[in-house]
């Protein structure tokens, strides 16, 4: 990766692909490698195809769903928190399944993203009971869905407080 990035020849490509790509709304933003992103242990062993349209030589593969809710949870975004609800939504994905996921995804080496995958768990874990709980036929009022107060997005979404040593000169801020 260190040499992809260092090629000053794939920036350029990324600048013309993103060029080429801007009238469809669509951007290529991130190249991660699988080291750097939250996965199970066997993550790209449980890859899922992608339909490719008939092209005989283009295959398209994605993560399976609990691999792809691992890697939604490095950025604390509203939209993949939506997009993890629409995935726990399309099929059944236990607490435990969630848990086992969590203690047994690689570590991020990226600190602030090693805090930010830590403090989402309980998020997907809420996200997960209730999107269960309608599945089984509960109603969103029945089940952990957030009422009545206008902050329960912020609230729930909000990253941990970090402490901090004071006996550090420089603190890299979160």
């Amino acid at each position: 990766m260190a040499r992809i990035e260092s090629d000053g020849q794939f920036w350029k490509a990324i600048e013309l692909t993103n060029k080429s790509l801007e009238s469809s709304g669509l951007y290529l933003s991130h190249l991660f490698t699988d080291r750097q992103i939250a996965l199970t242990p066997n993550g790209l062993d449980r890859i899922v195809a992608i339909p490719s349209g008939g092209y005989r030589f283009l295959l398209l593969f994605r993560p399976s769903s609990l691999d792809l809710i691992l890697t939604k949870m490095m950025r604390n975004d509203r939209e993949d928190l939506e997009d993890i609800r629409f995935i726990i939504s399309q099929g059944e994905i236990s607490q435990s399944e969630l848990d086992m996921a969590f203690a047994s995804s690689r570590p991020l080496e990226a600190p602030e993203l090693r805090t930010i995958f830590v403090g989402m768990q309980p998020v997907v874990r809420k996200i997960a009971l209730e999107m269960n709980s309608i599945r089984n036929g509960k109603s969103r009022s029945e089940s952990t869905a957030h009422p009545v107060d206008p902050d329960w997005w912020s609230k729930l979404t909000r990253p941990p407080t970090v402490e901090r040593d004071k006996g550090k000169d420089r603190e890299v801020e979160l």
